[in-house]
């Protein structure tokens, strides 16, 4: 259901101009030998992962370029308000990083708005760019068949169960639900048999933004059908997909969860630090059951990483989510992952590329491969013995990727997934009926795509 406007979004758009403006100081203009590479920084003070790694490739990059700096530029926000101070910073030469972390579902919506700096001039002169698997590279190109980004990894997702509330509920050690109803029927039986816990995590509503959409429901949608055909965009007529039985089962999935109080209370699956929450709290401390979720949680878990839990492999269980009735290919999962990219306005844009070449040979890819819980998107790192034995869980999720489905990244998607978000907040509050959000959702999508939409 559509959410009122209210004075709230204007206020807080104005806070976060405020915000990107004061974060790039006097912009990227003022030293023609610092190279200012902006990124996502996490909201929990204790994960220093990114930190960490690019602080390493600052010193590496200073060391091997006498006379050329980096300078850090964090923005500490959930998802969705790190994408709105990213593209406000973006916008203007005073304001522009040199260099800027960017999620594959949003990269070309900044394309189409003239932010992005197209990388082929320096990516024809890269030989390690032949590593880079076909579908990574992909990844960041643009209808105009160009490339904007390198990417630093890709990922999947899986279903996540705690061992021990398993035992707790009679449940397998070795469990690998084959359907929906199964998922569902096993955190039933935890509802029942485990009190004091959440029986399964699904993420929901805008507060979650891309990871409702992306951990949630398009893990659902797309194990709906026979897996060979897109059920958000259809490729034939480019246009995306309304009025489908697909989305509304998946919708149903989700009210199913919340109406039955399987999920996590309301209050906290819709506030937008939740998937911290959950990495940092409700797992570690054996409070979750299940958790619908993605291929990087044991970055947070990692020795010095904030939130060290050695004894995680023991504790948690690997399951692929199932399709919707076990049928062919029986598995699904997505996969995303973000990307180095050079703003159309930046001032050191050669220095940017010279930064990404540090951070992308062999040996630092695989540091970071390893350091984020990330899928290796180059070959020569894939078939290396130590990314393969570095760390639990790395073969499950690297395997996955022959299961695995890619978000329609269009220009319009990042709406797409809006509307997305308010037919799930919809069935999670109750406020909603499966087939009015649904309805919503296909109004949404009218306006969000200017029209070009199929029913199916």
């Amino acid at each position: 259901m559509p959410v009122r406007p209210t004075a709230a979004p204007l206020l807080l758009a104005t806070l976060l101009t405020a915000t990107a403006l004061s974060a790039c100081g006097s912009g990227s203009g003022s030293d023609p030998d610092t190279v200012k590479v902006s990124f996502k920084q996490s909201t929990d003070n204790s994960i220093r992962v990114m930190d960490t790694y690019l602080g390493e490739m600052k010193k590496e990059f200073e060391k091997a370029n006498p006379g050329k700096k980096v300078e850090l530029v964090p923005i500490k926000a959930p998802d969705s308000e790190y994408y709105t101070k990213l593209q406000q910073m973006l916008r203007s030469p005073k304001t522009a990083p040199d260099l800027v972390y960017e999620d594959t579902f949003l990269i070309n919506s900044d394309i189409t708005s003239g932010y992005l700096k197209p990388l082929d001039p320096y990516l024809d002169k890269w030989p390690d760019w032949n590593q880079f698997v076909d579908t990574a590279q992909s990844a960041a190109k643009a209808q105009d068949g160009k490339t904007y980004g390198v990417p630093d990894g890709t990922d999947t997702r899986g279903l996540w169960f705690d061992k021990g509330i398993f035992k707790k509920a009679g449940l397998p050690a070795d469990w690998q639900p084959k359907t929906w109803d199964e998922v569902l029927a096993a955190a039933r039986t935890i509802k029942a048999k485990v009190p004091g816990v959440t029986p399964l995590n699904v993420y929901t509503g805008k507060p979650a933004g891309e990871a409702a959409t992306m951990q949630g429901f398009e893990m659902l949608l797309y194990g709906t059908g026979d897996g060979t055909s897109d059920p958000l965009y259809d490729t034939a007529s480019k246009k995306w997909i309304a009025g489908s039985q697909a989305f509304k089962d998946a919708l149903t999935f989700v009210h199913t969860v919340y109406k039955e109080k399987l999920g996590p209370d309301v209050s906290d699956a819709l506030d937008p630090n939740f998937p911290t929450n959950v990495r940092g709290e409700l797992m570690p401390k054996g409070k979750l059951g299940i958790n619908l979720d993605g291929s990087w949680l044991p970055q947070d878990w990692l020795k010095g990483a904030g939130h060290e839990w050695p004894e995680w492999s023991q504790k948690l269980g690997l399951a692929y989510m199932p399709t919707q009735t076990g049928q062919a290919p029986g598995k699904v999962s997505m996969s995303g992952g973000w990307t180095w990219s050079i703003p159309a306005k930046a001032s050191n844009p050669d220095l940017a590329f010279k930064f990404i070449e540090t951070m992308q040979t062999k040996a630092n890819a695989q540091k970071w491969y390893i350091a984020n819980s990330g899928i290796a998107v180059r070959k020569d790192v894939a078939s290396d013995p130590g990314y393969v034995k570095a760390q639990p869980g790395i073969k499950f999720f690297t395997d996955l990727v022959a299961s695995t489905h890619y978000r329609p990244a269009y220009p319009a998607y990042p709406k797409v997934s809006t509307a997305v978000q308010e037919a799930m907040e919809g069935v999670t509050t109750g406020d909603s009926s499966v087939d009015k959000a649904a309805s919503g959702y296909d109004e949404e999508l009218k306006t969000a795509t200017d029209n070009q939409v199929i029913r199916k």
